[in-house]
């Protein structure tokens, strides 16, 4: 490999966001539309760098504070996506596994399933107050869904043959869903997990803006009543990095777990 081609592929993924960041900036400084309409990147990275570090004070009363309020978001999605993980391994695994759980539970969960989260805002704000606990909620219902029927999906597809050669050696059923279909359903649960943090990070930000007066969310709706769409487009670029390092994260902790499965899904570039 010649040093041209080692130079192209470390730079190869940042071409076409570094062309489409140029062409943003030219059209946003060609006066097609008012500059306050489409702040042009400079401007935006001169609001997120304040909102950061508190550089000159020119995001006011949101300077400085990005990490509190990253914390925050973090939080909601944190406590809803653990919940979710749990319970929608649990229950697919149950009814993967299970005619009878999956005659008793699969229909009601499959009536649920094509409801938006965010109409259960009302509900949430009415039961649990403007707090943390509807935006959790809402996390929870939005990530729910895909590790459920990710996991499903997983268990079915579990090697037949490696079940019978389990039964055949004397394994309990307890025994085979442990050391055979859980590890064999597990790329199917990474996957949804990974489906499982956007949605997350888009529920967390839904709630903010409507049920919470905190959190990455809360920031970019309240400062599009004052017409910083350079803190608004701030805000979007926090939330898409927090949810790219958020799949990161799965996708790394997924690769050391499934270090025996090579050339998956979840391990390609």
């Amino acid at each position: 490999m010649n040093l041209f081609s080692l130079i192209y592929k470390r730079i190869e993924r940042g071409i076409v966001p570094v062309l489409l960041l140029i062409g943003w900036e030219i059209f946003s400084r060609s006066g097609v539309l008012p500059a306050a309409l489409l702040p042009a990147p400079s401007q935006v990275l001169v609001a997120w760098a304040d909102w950061i570090f508190g550089t000159d004070g020119n995001t006011q009363t949101y300077s400085g504070r990005w990490f509190f309020d990253v914390l925050h978001s973090f939080w909601r999605v944190l406590a809803g996506f653990t919940l979710a993980g749990l319970l929608g391994v649990a229950l697919g695994m149950g009814i993967g596994w299970s005619r009878t759980i999956e005659k008793l539970i699969e229909p009601i969960l499959q009536m649920l399933r094509p409801i938006p989260p965010v109409s259960w805002i009302p509900l949430a704000i009415i039961w649990f107050g403007i707090a943390d606990r509807p935006a959790i909620f809402l996390v929870f219902l939005g990530a729910f869904f895909p590790v459920l029927l990710s996991t499903i999906h997983g268990v079915r597809n579990c090697d037949r043959n490696l079940l019978r050669a389990g039964a055949m050696t004397g394994g309990k059923p307890r025994m085979l869903l442990r050391h055979i279909v859980f590890p064999a359903a597990l790329p199917s649960i990474f996957s949804g997990l990974r489906i499982a943090v956007g949605s997350a990070w888009m529920l967390t930000v839904t709630a903010e803006m409507v049920a919470v007066k905190s959190g990455v969310g809360y920031v970019l709706w309240d400062s599009y009543y004052f017409l910083r769409y350079d803190i608004v487009i701030s805000a979007m670029a926090s939330i898409g990095l927090l949810g790219f390092l958020s799949d990161l994260a799965i996708k790394r902790f997924a690769g050391h777990v499934l270090r025996w499965q090579r050339g998956s899904v979840l391990n390609a570039n």
